[in-house]
């Protein structure tokens, strides 16, 4: 989940685990931790017709989410961080 200042900049304020609650740590309005951010636009044939669902994630409740999986995530390196 993600708050933001309000007025006309909307600088991000703080980000905090949908899943375990925990504020991700913040400097000058940039995320300093890792963080998985899922956003989905439900369409046709689904349960959830028009929505929208964002959503945040820390790095250890990711790597929890994704350990349950029975298809392994398919991983790369990065070689240009930015």
């Amino acid at each position: 989940m993600r708050a933001y200042q309000e007025g006309q900049d909307k600088k991000l304020m703080q980000v905090v685990c949908n899943k375990c609650g925990r504020k991700l740590r913040m400097e000058n309005g940039r995320l300093k931790e890792g963080c998985f951010c899922g956003d989905t636009v439900f369409g046709y044939f689904s349960r959830k017709d028009g929505m929208i669902h964002h959503f945040d994630l820390c790095e250890d409740c990711y790597d929890e989410m994704v350990a349950q999986f029975a298809v392994p995530v398919e991983e790369q390196t990065e070689v240009e961080m930015l």
